[in-house]
Order: C-alpha cells, then structure tokens, then sequence
C-alpha cells in the first residue's frame, strides 16, 4: 500500500530539524487556467525547537495486510493469519505525544492526505485521515482502481510493472474496482466522518505533495469515467507551495 508521503508535523531544513505549524491558516483561493479547480497558499508561523528524542513503544512490526485495507479481509478469524499480518496500520503511525506542545490550533479539524499512484489511469486512491489537533491518524480510506479505458493486456503489464515488485500485484487484481465506485465509497466514507454533505469539505482540507494529484490526474480520470468531478475536490493545501513560503526556495519532493 502507498501511503501518502505527507509528514504534518516536521520539515527538515539543511540539517536541523524544524516543527511547522499551519496556523494561522489563511486561505486564499488561486484560480487556475484552463480549470475549475484551484490550489490553497497558507501564511503560517514556524517553530524552530529541536527535537525531542522518540520515546513511542517498541513493537514487533508485521506486514500490513492489505486485503483489510480494502475492506475484503476473509481471515479475521484466522490466528495465524493474524498473527502474521498488521490489521491495524494507525499502530505504524503512531506521533510522538511529546511534540504535541508545538501544534497550535487550526480553522480546520482534519486534514486529507491524499497520494494517487498510477500515470496513465488511476491505480491507487489513498487518504489518510488527520487531526489537526493531535496529527493522529484517525481513519484511512484506501482503494485499489481499475482502469476502465485500458485493454487487459495493457493493465496486467501496468500493474505488473507497479507493483510486481512488491508482491503486491496479487492483491491488486483481486480488490481493484472501478473509479466510479471509489468515488462513490469515498463520497460515504465522508459523510459518515460528517466531513462532507453535498458541496465543500466541512472543516477539512485535502492536502497533497504538489498540485498534480486534484489539479490534473482526479479531473482527467473524472473525464476518462465520464462522471462529474465532485466539489470536495475543488481545493487543497499543496506542501510543495508551504515549503516555498517558508524557505523562499521552490523542492521536487518532500521526504523527510
């Protein structure tokens, strides 16, 4: 599974580590050409304490299983089967409780990382669910997707070279559904968090690693599906564009 590579809490400058803090957050919408959707610029105050050593417990790490992650596990009941694989991915993302001094409050209650993978058509719909008050995992929705314009030769092949490597290809064929029906999953997953009620997001914010994920590749699977983009996907909060307000220095990525 890709989790989104979004890291709320630390930013690495040179080689001190810097605690950000997205408030206050000041939102102003930057219409794009060409495009209905638009990207989010922040102002926000930063902290530069060092940081405290990780005191989180120590605990044998097991493989996460991903046909859980999809919601179509059929060895709950099986000990062995839980014994080996991690049903519960918020215990590998656990945040150190003694950085929580240094998060001021924030105009939004959750924030949405979202990491798409695949070029071509959609092939993963990853979200993390995140409080802006303790940046605790607090739910993860995760879908493997099927492209709906690519011949069966040609997503075998894709998929092949995307996760093959991984082991992961086997899960893939066996949970992937169409886009049109992750759309609708999300959509309920959203509600039943009251994060959404038929237009913008209620005190939440996608936030993504560059403006590709919602500026470009959502839209253009949107099309390829021929279902309306849904208004939640409308706005986010870009990291690439926090860090060049902070640094003064544009970054290609943001692994820290």
């Amino acid at each position: 599974m890709a989790l989104p590579r979004a890291c709320l809490a630390r930013i690495l400058s040179h080689r001190n580590p810097m605690f950000l803090s997205l408030s206050p957050l000041t939102m102003h919408a930057n219409y794009l050409s060409h495009s209905q959707t638009h990207s989010l610029t922040l102002s926000a105050s930063l902290s530069t304490s060092e940081a405290p050593s990780s005191h989180e417990p120590h605990f044998r790490r097991k493989p996460m299983c991903l046909y859980h992650s999809q919601g179509k596990c059929t060895k709950m009941d099986d000990p062995i089967h839980l014994e080996t694989f991690n049903h519960d991915c918020f215990r590998e993302l656990l945040v150190n409780t003694a950085e929580l001094n240094k998060i001021r409050s924030q105009d939004l209650d959750f924030f949405l990382v979202l990491d798409l993978e695949g070029r071509v058509e959609i092939l993963e719909f990853p979200v993390l669910m995140i409080s802006a008050k303790t940046l605790q995992v607090e739910d993860i929705f995760h879908r493997f997707v099927r492209p709906s314009k690519m011949s069966e030769r040609r997503i075998n092949e894709y998929v092949e070279g995307k996760y093959g490597k991984f082991g992961v290809h086997r899960v893939w064929h066996d949970t992937a559904i169409p886009f049109t029906d992750v759309i609708q999953q999300f959509g309920t997953w959203l509600m039943r968090h009251q994060l959404w009620m038929g237009e913008k997001l209620i005190r939440a914010a996608f936030v993504t690693c560059g403006n590709w994920d919602l500026k470009t590749k959502v839209p253009q699977q949107c099309e390829v599906s021929k279902i309306e983009l849904p208004p939640y996907f409308m706005e986010w909060i870009n990291l690439k564009d926090v860090y060049l307000n902070f640094y003064d220095r544009r970054v290609r990525s943001l692994n820290v």
